[in-house]
């Protein structure tokens, strides 16, 4: 499941919660949905910013590339 489609299905839930459309034990069946999405949202995000920060020259990467270029 892509983030968008994550989000997406949260904010059904959300709004099926607020606008009263569920009972009281689909909105229990709907919050622990939305913690299962909330967990998978996290996990892209972790996972994107660890492929950013490998993807990402780091300050020292950046002085032994101009410490090569002066030699």
């Amino acid at each position: 499941m892509r983030f968008e489609e994550v989000i997406e299905e949260l904010e059904q839930i959300i709004e099926r919660i607020e606008d009263g459309e569920v009972g009281l034990e689909e909105a229990l069946a709907e919050r622990r949905r939305a913690e299962t999405l909330i967990r998978r949202s996290r996990t892209i995000l972790d996972a994107a910013e660890q492929e950013l920060e490998r993807a990402t020259p780091t300050e020292a990467d950046r002085e032994e590339g101009a410490d090569e270029s002066a030699e």
